[in-house]
């Protein structure tokens, strides 16, 4: 592009300012973002939040596809359509695919049950099927019905939330597949999460300067006159511990003190240590999944018990209702497809490509891609084929048409 013509098609966002922007209505605005799932109850000051969070990103990080299977259902192709832009690029003008699943994660392990809504869709005008869809959101639901749901989501024309009420052959309802673990009233969750507002409110107690003891007196305090001897030595004590630098009061030899928050608090402190490790057992988690410290084994195990049965749910939950019957019956699918590689050792890569290509399972070049290196130009390369196996004759004389050599055919073409 010359001088001249980038002169006339250039654009900055500072310089070229329309004038009449400053009259433009720009709706509502914010200084945080409107539309991004907010936790229910006391979820967001607890350790639910660091373990929906961890959670939600692994989920996301699945690939979701819309895809064209074979007569056998293995996979063939992407299907080209507006629902794999949601799912591969952009579910909305606000969110990326792997936001928008992220999103819809966290919202599923908070709420126990969300819905995917189609926004901006394309339907069939005499049977009301959804043709295409565009845009998608993340939808609370508020109200059950027979065959709809009122959802709360988000709507970007005027940036707010609203109440709609939509078929549930139209949203695809998600329900959460560890629900009985998470979000049932006596869960495992919902009992470390009281624990915890319970040891909370004992933290807050003691940061407030407030002691919760019990001074027993060596006289009996049943008329008003040792009920006032008793106040003023009450108010005594108080001021003694104000006063002092380090909190030290004196009692006399006839007085007994009685502490009461310390065995409450040890007592919450054990049955959080527990809930916490039931907790972990049952979601398949452990302290080092948290923290990235955790083995090969370890998160497979963790992928397989929580992160797999999370996913598929969404799957099958879009597959169910934004797929048609006449889609469907056409091999097209919503699949859920993870990177082979994603949780290998780097320095075990290599034993398990070798391994793919003598079995025949990958090409070279399609374990190049997986592993972010570009195409080989090797022909031999795209030949789904075990190298250490002697070519037959017919495989010999292409090999020398094309002008390759015998002793080119053991090399995997890496």
């Amino acid at each position: 592009m010359d001088l001249k013509t980038r002169a006339k098609s250039a654009w900055n966002v500072f310089m070229n300012k329309d004038p009449t922007d400053m009259w433009q209505d720009y709706g509502m605005s914010y200084s945080y973002r409107p539309d991004r799932p907010k936790f229910t109850g006391g979820n967001a000051r607890t350790m639910a939040a660091p373990i929906y969070n961890r959670i939600a990103m692994d989920a996301a990080g699945m690939n979701i596809r819309h895809v064209l299977l074979d007569k056998n259902g293995r996979y063939k192709e992407d299907v080209s359509s507006g629902l794999n832009n949601c799912l591969k690029l952009e579910a909305n003008i606000d969110q990326s695919a792997r936001a928008f699943i992220q999103d819809v994660v966290m919202s599923l392990l908070d709420e126990g049950c969300v819905a995917i809504v189609p926004i901006d869709t394309d339907r069939d005008r005499r049977t009301g099927e959804v043709k295409e869809i565009y845009t998608m959101r993340t939808g609370k639901i508020v109200q059950w019905y027979p065959e709809n749901i009122k959802v709360s989501v988000y709507n970007d024309r005027t940036g707010q939330r609203e109440e709609v009420i939509v078929s549930k052959r139209r949203a695809a309802v998600i329900e959460n597949p560890l629900y009985a673990v998470i979000n049932e009233k006596n869960s495992t969750m919902q009992r470390l999460i009281r624990k915890l507002s319970l040891l909370d409110a004992v933290d807050e107690e003691n940061s407030a300067g407030k002691f919760n003891m019990i001074i027993q007196l060596p006289y009996a305090v049943k008329t008003e006159t040792r009920r006032n001897q008793a106040e003023r030595r009450r108010k005594d004590m108080e001021e003694q511990l104000k006063q002092s630098k380090y909190g030290i009061a004196y009692v006399d030899a006839t007085e007994k003190i009685t502490q009461l928050n310390r065995p409450l608090e040890n007592s919450l402190n054990a049955q959080v240590e527990y809930l916490t490790n039931k907790l972990y057992g049952e979601l398949g988690m452990t302290l080092s999944i948290l923290d990235g410290t955790a083995d090969e084994k370890t998160m497979l195990n963790y992928y397989s018990r929580t992160i797999e049965p999370i996913v598929s749910e969404i799957a099958i939950g879009m597959k169910r209702v934004f797929l048609t019957d006449a889609q469907r019956e056409n091999n097209e699918s919503i699949e859920v497809y993870q990177d082979p590689f994603k949780l290998v050792p780097v320095n075990n890569i290599a034993e398990i490509a070798d391994k793919f290509t003598r079995n025949e399972i990958m090409t070279s070049n399609e374990i190049r891609q997986v592993i972010g290196m570009k195409p080989s130009d090797d022909p031999k390369a795209d030949e789904l084929r075990n190298s250490n196996i002697s070519a037959s004759k017919e495989e010999m004389r292409y090999m020398y048409d094309d002008g390759g050599d015998e002793e080119g055919e053991n090399q995997n073409g890496w």
